[in-house]
């Protein structure tokens, strides 16, 4: 547990690694965090997101990180619910899986989430802080790296929901 964190604030300032972006699937940027990530990065950012030619949903994509403090972006695209029925809990935990499969390869040792695919694509938050603990809990039990993992929420609904499900691991 001493290696997962949870922040409330603004995901762009956070001085780590890599931040992960929840991205659509262009990577060309978009509304909530990702349109926020691409402005604070700069244009570089879009620049090297063109040459990626996108990625589907529930992979993940390394690019640099620009003009954010964080060294690294790591763009991942979250599944639009449906149901919870469609295959959206699997696409949601590949997810994290993949960005710390990536941040583990590059040897980034701290990574900070935001809440992926709550925003427009309409994942319950409970559900997805569930999906998105349990994925990266399974993760830790079985690689060294990264060592700091940071769930960013940019309000004290999502953090109180990310603290209680922490709760369970403990």
């Amino acid at each position: 547990m001493s290696r997962l964190s949870i922040v409330e604030g603004d995901i762009t300032r956070l001085q780590v690694d890599a931040i992960v972006n929840a991205a659509n699937s262009s990577l060309l940027g978009g509304g909530g965090v990702d349109g926020a990530i691409h402005r604070a990065a700069g244009p570089g950012l879009l620049a090297e997101c063109r040459r990626l030619g996108g990625c589907p949903t529930g992979e993940a994509r390394l690019t640099g990180g620009y003009s954010l403090p964080a060294r690294h972006v790591i763009h991942t695209v979250g599944p639009v619910y449906k149901d919870g029925e469609s295959g959206e809990p699997e696409l949601l935990r590949s997810c994290y899986r993949e960005s710390l499969r990536l941040a583990s390869e590059a040897g980034l040792e701290s990574v900070a989430f935001p809440c992926i695919s709550t925003g427009v694509y309409g994942y319950p938050k409970s559900a997805a802080c569930q999906e998105a603990i349990t994925a990266v809990n399974q993760w830790l039990s079985a690689h060294a790296l990264p060592r700091s993992i940071i769930f960013c929420c940019y309000g004290s609904h999502d953090a109180g929901l990310y603290r209680m499900q922490l709760t369970r691991f403990a």
